[in-house]
């Protein structure tokens, strides 16, 4: 997978090394639930993006001011109705919409203030979820969804034939998507060309208004 110029970046996360690589230099970037600042601290390094996070965690606020990185701690739902009309170029929700409870109004909100939103998430349709369910009678527990059903912060079960569903009811428009395998941590992995559905364990998607 051609990530990064070919190189993979060992301290960050597989599915941000993606996003880093689909945002442009000097972009302005809004990243929601930016936790300790990884993909902003990259962006700001290497890309010389304008950056700004929005972290409801403390303790990582903290981390990312010490890093020298504009983050406002709240809860992001809230605090995106405050920005203008196209305020970023691209805004950044990653691994997130699983937990939002009114997610088809906050994609609304975002493809209002940014001019492309990139969403990723885990997919529930892999097939590790399948087998586990298919044969234990269990909810899926696994790598990508580490809690059991009464701890789970994920209040939706997506998949990526789902999520393209949604976005064509809700005329979203993708401009660019991949399907991926991580491993080692979540910190390697490999872009899926064939059953993504079944065999990737994210998908990630670039979204953009129907003009």
């Amino acid at each position: 997978m051609n990530t990064l110029n070919n190189q993979q970046i060992p301290e960050m996360r597989f599915d941000l090394q993606v996003i880093a690589s689909w945002i442009e230099p000097e972009a302005t970037v809004l990243d929601l639930g930016c936790g300790n600042g990884d993909l902003l601290a990259f962006l700001k390094n290497h890309k010389q993006v304008s950056g700004t996070g929005i972290e409801q965690a403390e303790e990582k606020v903290a981390r990312c001011i010490e890093r020298g990185l504009t983050v406002l701690q709240g809860d992001f739902r809230f605090e995106v109705s405050d920005y203008p009309e196209d305020r970023f170029d691209v805004v950044i929700l990653s691994q997130t919409l699983q937990q939002i409870r009114n997610p088809k109004e906050l994609l609304v909100d975002l493809l209002r203030i940014g001019k492309r939103v990139i969403v990723s998430f885990p997919n529930f349709a892999h097939w590790s979820s399948r087998l586990q369910f298919f044969f234990l009678g269990t909810a899926p527990v696994n790598k990508q969804l580490p809690y059991q059903w009464y701890d789970t912060p994920n209040i939706r079960v997506i998949s990526i034939r789902d999520f393209k569903t949604f976005l064509r009811i809700s005329g979203v428009r993708t401009a660019r998507e991949i399907a991926i395998n991580t491993h080692s941590q979540d910190y390697r992995g490999k872009e899926i060309h064939y059953l993504k559905n079944l065999r990737a364990t994210y998908g990630i998607m670039m979204l953009e208004r129907v003009t």
